[in-house]
């Protein structure tokens, strides 16, 4: 929501010339702040001395800049947790006395306690929950005021997956009239939509903080996505002293431009509170107009047009940058994986960056936003290894009863104007069997001495209450992962759609015995008979792979420390599983090779990329390149959405296949191997319209990199090691130095191997299959900024980042 505000205020003060500094000022909380990892007992005093603490930047994680070991959880990723504090100081003008500040945090891990001059003003236990604290009463305007921040991470097998430690989200400071629009006040609504017209109902919350009654007026406009001005309504208000209350208003646009996958179009609502002649208060609220709707017999529809879900479950990480994530970095991992044809995102297990919500509504991608990955009380957490010796207990559970309805309504009010958000989701698995929950349906298995899943509905119930109390504009769901144990207890039937975790299986039975419930896979394998079912079933509606993007945590033994199963790695190439999954939802051309020895014994349902299971990361690759041993035979895989493919091994043709002689979506052909250049072509009515080529790579020659520089300063080097003839070397995994000139730094430096160890802040790092990622940040100053990359027995290369005046 706070990237709306963000969006809307800057709109707002383009298109109505007014200064917003008169009004409502939002000021970035995000530079100056200093950190200590340590529990300094009187750090939220304003007169501690910090001259030794170190300066950072939010966002921050401080567990991607410890040393990652064994003694820490799998779970997370064998990285460090404790005690952490961070202060800021900032200074506020006397003509700001008499209006409200807050600060607002986008999510803080976890247990945070926040101070103003010394003064105690909140926190919240949830990591992942965006939360403001009014600063008001304590605030000096004749000296700097001092924010103290105590994170309590202590509980470091706390999670299943990698969360992070710190302030790992933005902050800001929000400075109000005492009469103001309430914090996600604005709440946009377009309960009818033609193609002639749309309804438009907007309520907003006002809140009058003064000992007086006040009579106000609200004028909202509705601008188009070109900044026209389409609807204006202005209504009177009247509140009461101390009151808060919600205003409802209703427009109509004519001929609107609907939000779709193709069409991402946004509009915005401008508000001003007035009082005469003055101007109180003013927000920009983005929004779309678009219906969305789930059928028990039809599956999905967007805009009243039949779609399926293309998705993929998404953790907050990014490998090397754990869970400080810029917005540039989601965004272009979210462009590769909508490049693949997928058009759905599953935020797991919790509510994600508000950056993220901007960019899904600003691309076109779809939303199930999840709020929990538990109840009460708490999941397993491994430790020694994923389903390894003893488990944890720790965990949100422990705060759950206490806080759950609290953190789901803010989760809502915070996000419930995207139109990209479809559904949400109350938890992830909470009826795993006996994790904790068990029941007699369960068999052998059930355990008696376990909490009753019976409780699955108590707790569930007041969850799903509080979603309808923000937002009954949506529908509610749950991933379950155990449909005939939440079926025995009720569970699914408080749910307006059902989530199915890995129960294809049942989708035909329990449609015939629950013929009004709505079905999807919200977890998935990459088989590809679980996408089959969907695209050949019209009462499915989609499903979400397990998952889009490899991530930190739940992981196996040290030193591995991330999951595999993403389509894209760790430093996000694409892997062959995810060429794969192009071949099936994209409707671009495309065709993709990948090759391994015959006696790999491919599975292709498996895995969706043609991999049984067989080293230490769980999955044996077939891979991406054409070194193989001299007279070895080889087994070439090929996915394509052509109608034919025809494969050349030094501009010799192979052979063809027609689409019909896929198998699971899989071509193979079985070839003797020959150095050189393997050529997949993709022909559509017998022309060429993709193409794919291997080229066997020589030795290692030099070292090669490319960028790309995001506006917000940030930038994505690929580094690789290539041959004299610029072929990437596969098997060229070694230690690269880099060096940065001009007012750069690191932000991570990583590759796709799961079980790498290394420092991801330092300047040498390694290859892995030949390449990995550099992210890197623009600093404050004037230069030219480069990156030069070396290592022994290679020519070095060197990249323009470009220069600041």
């Amino acid at each position: 929501m706070m990237a709306f505000w963000r969006v809307g205020i800057a709109a707002l003060a383009l298109l109505s010339g007014l200064a917003t500094a008169a009004s409502r000022e939002v000021r970035p909380l995000n530079e100056g702040w200093l950190f200590s990892k340590s529990d300094a007992g009187a750090a939220m005093s304003p007169n501690f001395d910090d001259k030794s603490w170190r300066p950072v930047q939010l966002p921050h994680d401080w567990s991607q800049e410890e040393p990652f070991s064994a003694n820490y959880g799998s779970g997370n990723g064998y990285a460090a947790g404790g005690v952490g504090w961070y202060r800021k100081r900032f200074q506020l003008d006397a003509s700001q006395r008499g209006r409200l500040v807050s600060v607002e945090f986008d999510g803080i891990y976890e247990h945070s306690q926040v101070w103003i001059n010394g003064q105690y003003v909140g926190g919240r236990p949830f990591g992942y929950s965006s939360f403001a604290l009014n600063l008001t009463p304590y605030l000096r305007f004749d000296a700097p005021n001092v924010i103290a921040v105590r994170v309590d991470h202590s509980r470091q097998t706390d999670s299943r997956f990698y969360s992070g430690s710190g302030i790992y989200r933005l902050a800001r400071l929000v400075i109000t009239a005492p009469i103001h629009i309430a914090q996600w006040g604005s709440f946009v609504r377009t309960p009818v939509v033609s193609a002639a017209n749309s309804k438009v109902q907007v309520d907003t919350e006002v809140v009058n903080t003064t000992a007086k009654a006040q009579s106000l007026s609200l004028l909202s406009e509705l601008l188009d996505p070109q900044g026209r001005v389409v609807a204006r309504l202005e209504s009177s208000l009247q509140l009461t002293a101390g009151e808060g209350r919600s205003f409802a208003q209703a427009m109509s646009v004519a001929r609107p431009q609907r939000w779709s996958l193709e069409s991402p179009a946004l509009y915005t609502l401008r508000q001003q509170l007035r009082q005469g002649d003055r101007v109180l208060d003013e927000a920009g609220t983005p929004f779309g107009i678009r219906t969305a709707r789930f059928d028990p017999d039809r599956g999905f529809f967007l805009n009243d047009q039949p779609l399926k879900i293309k998705g993929v479950c998404l953790h907050h990480d990014a490998g090397s940058l754990g869970a400080a994530v810029p917005e540039s970095v989601l965004e272009r991992r979210l462009i590769k994986l909508r490049d693949m044809g997928v058009n759905a995102i599953r935020t797991s297990h919790n509510p994600p960056a508000p950056e993220l919500l901007a960019l899904t509504d600003k691309l076109g991608l779809l939303v199930q936003a999840e709020a929990f990955d538990e109840f009460a009380p708490t999941k397993r957490k491994w430790i020694a290894g994923w389903n390894v010796g003893e488990p944890g207990r720790h965990g949100y559970g422990e705060s759950f009863e206490a806080w759950g309805v609290r953190d789901i309504e803010d989760m809502v009010k915070r996000d419930r104007n995207h139109p990209s958000i479809i559904m949400w989701s109350i938890g992830n698995e909470v009826d795993y069997a006996n994790d904790p929950f068990s029941h007699p349906v369960l068999g052998k298995k059930y355990r008696p001495e376990n909490p009753p899943a019976s409780e699955l509905v108590r707790l569930g119930k007041p969850l799903v209450a509080a979603v309808k109390r923000m937002d009954s504009s949506r529908p509610v769901t749950a991933a379950m992962a155990h449909v005939e144990m939440s079926d025995a207890v009720g569970f699914g039937d408080i749910l307006d759609i059902a989530g199915y975790n890995y129960q294809e299986l049942r989708y035909a039975a329990d449609h015939a015995a629950k013929p009004r419930r709505v079905i999807y896979g919200s977890e998935n394998r990459h088989d590809y008979s679980a996408w089959a079912v969907v695209r050949d079933t019209d009462y499915i509606s989609g499903q979400f792979l397990w998952t889009g993007i490899d991530y930190l945590g739940e992981a196996g033994r040290w030193p591995l420390r991330a999951a595999d199963f993403g389509l894209l790695d760790l430093a996000s190439f694409r892997k062959p599983r995810g060429a794969f999954r192009e071949s099936l939802w994209s409707e671009k051309p495309m065709v993709y090779i990948a090759a391994a020895l015959q006696s790999a014994q491919l599975n292709a349902s498996q895995s969706g990329q043609g991999t049984p299971l067989l080293d230490q990361q769980r999955r044996a690759k077939v891979e991406e390149h054409w070194n193989w041993p001299a007279g070895a035979t080889v087994t070439v895989s090929a996915y394509s959405n052509c109608d034919e493919i025809q494969l050349l091994l030094n501009g010799q043709v192979i052979g063809s296949q027609p689409r019909s002689a896929a198998v699971e979506g899989v071509f193979t052909w079985t070839v003797p191997y020959q150095a050189g250049e393997l050529k997949a072509m993709g022909l559509r009515g017998g022309k060429p319209v993709a193409e794919f080529v291997l080229k066997t790579a020589g030795p290692a020659a030099r070292i090669a990199l490319s960028s790309e520089v995001a506006g917000d300063g940030v930038a994505h080097v690929e580094y690789r090691i290539v041959d004299a003839q610029g072929v990437r070397v596969p098997d060229a995994d070694q230690r690269i130095t880099f060096s940065l000139q001009g007012p750069l730094e690191i932000l991570g430096i990583g590759n796709g191997n799961l079980a790498d160890v290394d420092d991801p802040r330092d300047a040498v790092h390694a290859t892995y299959q030949g390449r990995g990622l550099a992210v890197l940040r623009n600093k404050a100053g004037a230069g030219a900024r480069t990156l030069q990359a070396s290592a022994p027995g290679l020519a070095s290369a060197q990249i323009d980042l470009g220069g600041a005046p």
